[in-house]
């Protein structure tokens, strides 16, 4: 079985287990998930693979557009159940680089228009699926690249996130000259620093408003936004929806 749908998830909790593998991601705001136990956020810039029989329970935040996959191992390749055996062999919430949320958009608007034709929405479906399967165990997959310390560049970044942090200031820090470092970066990570500044900044301010009652200007200033309104444009941006949203005050 192999069925492509769009739909919204609404705000009330539900819980549930089927026998076939799903893979959630979002096409405009979010959705929160606990599978097997494991919690995490569907949204712009994460999806979610459920593994086939896991129990889990999940509900929309606000205004939101998944696009959903359900799978199942039956009559399928013995290369295709590979895949889906790696892809789903535990709960996982992947981070989507630029280049596969560009796939994601055009996939979801070309189901949009034709998702009546199941042959587009298996081929759609199978190019995200090898796309996210690459990603996660492709071997570009975050490999080595020369002298590149991630987890000392995470650490510098966290500790300087309330400020602006350029990409000459990452490269020195990496003892490395800015184009190679670019280079270097986006290889490693699938993201050009700016990107991945962008995100951490997104994901500690999406941390924050669930989890404090900080004001949203001392949050903005917290991840290194310009402003209150610099941060809720972004968050509208990228993750489909508003500070107050988030937060529940809306």
């Amino acid at each position: 079985m192999f069925e492509a749908r769009l739909l919204r998830l609404d705000d009330q909790a539900h819980h549930h287990a089927h026998d076939h593998h799903q893979l959630v991601m979002s096409l405009a705001g979010r959705a929160e998930f606990e599978v097997d136990g494991r919690g995490g956020e569907v949204c712009r810039m994460r999806a979610c693979l459920v593994p086939g029989d896991a129990g889990h329970e999940f509900a929309g935040v606000g205004e939101n557009r998944m696009l959903i996959l359900d799978l199942d191992e039956q009559g399928t390749s013995a290369e295709d159940q590979e895949l889906l055996g790696r892809l789903f062999e535990a709960p996982r919430y992947p981070e989507l680089d630029a280049d596969f949320q560009n796939l994601l958009s055009y996939a979801g608007a070309e189901l949009a228009r034709y998702g009546s034709d199941p042959m587009l929405a298996r081929s759609l479906g199978g190019i995200l699926l090898r796309a996210l399967y690459l990603r996660l165990f492709g071997e570009v997959k975050r490999r080595p690249v020369g002298s590149l310390d991630v987890e000392r560049l995470d650490g510098y970044i966290r500790e300087n996130l309330s400020r602006r942090i350029s990409v000459a200031e990452l490269a020195q820090a990496a003892c490395l000259s800015p184009s190679h470092f670019h280079a270097q970066f986006k290889d490693s990570l699938g993201l050009t620093p700016h990107q991945y500044l962008l995100k951490t900044r997104l994901d500690r301010a999406a941390r924050l408003l669930r989890e404090s009652d900080q004001p949203l200007v001392r949050i903005a200033e917290e991840c290194g936004f310009s402003s209150q309104s610099a941060l809720t444009t972004a968050m509208r941006r990228y993750l489909g929806l508003t500070p107050k949203r988030l937060r529940g005050n809306e």
